[in-house]
């Protein structure tokens, strides 16, 4: 009895040290991050743009054109993903059928986003003939997170019980006026975290849209982005830290990075217990 208790004390002293340390390294990571890059924040590297002849550096097309590509995105995968969700555990009768896609769903989760970056860049700029820009690069991402939302929607809508189903229908509900009022309710917290992770991966991608985005820095209007070079705050960061040296703005542009990525998710949970308190009342 002893002997079990004190090894019970040491796998939770362990667990304990283990969490400690991750917190410990994120807590690094993020101090680091902060105090080499807000000192390097300033009006006007948020309002302005990279001029070569003013000699300035500014990323406020890149702010634009990552809030451009997450909207594009978002917009597309959202209807992709939730549906195929829906169909995949409310329609679907053939399980063999479902198993297939839900294993392909799971591969692509773990395929490098470089891999991403070539194929978008064969299928929508060399077959497809897009140019470089948001629209490309959204095209390239909606394959990236597409997975993303799907898997969890799809667990999500396990988790409403077949009695709401049972019920509604007895009411006299069609299935779909079932689905729509009853399970994808009972389901939106799935639904909101997959959106959240899929947002998450988008504002931190880089490796795919340097093919399929590009690396323009200058400023241009939302129609003008789609098919020009257009780069993102991840892919500026990326310009800035290895080709021009310039450690400070990478740095910087790693902060908003963290800020943006923060104010979306509070923005996406804020979402979330509205839809809960709606649902409740």
């Amino acid at each position: 009895m002893k002997a079990r208790k004190r090894k019970d004390r040491f796998l939770k002293g362990l667990m304990f040290a283990c969490a400690l340390i991750a917190c410990l390294i994120l807590l690094l990571l993020l101090g680091e991050i902060l105090v080499r890059g807000v000192p390097s924040i300033s009006w006007k590297l948020l309002t302005t743009e990279s001029s070569y002849r003013d000699d300035t550096i500014g990323i406020l097309p890149n702010i634009l054109n990552t809030l451009y590509i997450i909207l594009i995105t978002m917009i597309i995968v959202i209807p992709l993903g939730v549906g195929a969700a829906i169909y995949l555990n409310e329609y679907a009768s053939n399980q063999k059928l479902v198993s297939i896609i839900t294993f392909a769903s799971e591969t692509l989760t773990g395929i490098p986003s470089i891999l991403f970056g070539l194929a978008g860049m064969l299928l929508f700029i060399q077959i497809c003939g897009l140019k470089q820009g948001i629209l490309a690069g959204s095209f390239t991402l909606v394959m990236m997170v597409l997975p993303t939302v799907i898997s969890n929607t799809h667990e999500s809508l396990k988790t409403v019980p077949d009695s709401y189903r049972e019920g509604a229908l007895a009411l006299g509900s069609g299935k779909w006026r079932m689905i729509r009022t009853v399970v994808l309710p009972n389901a939106m917290d799935g639904i909101v975290t997959g959106c959240i992770l899929a947002i998450g991966r988008i504002t931190g991608e880089s490796a795919a849209l340097l093919f399929t985005a590009g690396f323009g820095l200058k400023m241009v209007d939302f129609f003008q982005s789609l098919q020009s070079s257009s780069a993102t705050l991840t892919v500026a960061l990326y310009i800035y830290a290895s080709e021009r040296g310039a450690y400070d703005v990478a740095f910087a542009i790693a902060v908003i990075l963290i800020i943006l990525t923060f104010l979306l998710n509070m923005l996406a949970s804020r979402t979330a217990s509205r839809v809960k308190k709606k649902r409740g009342d």
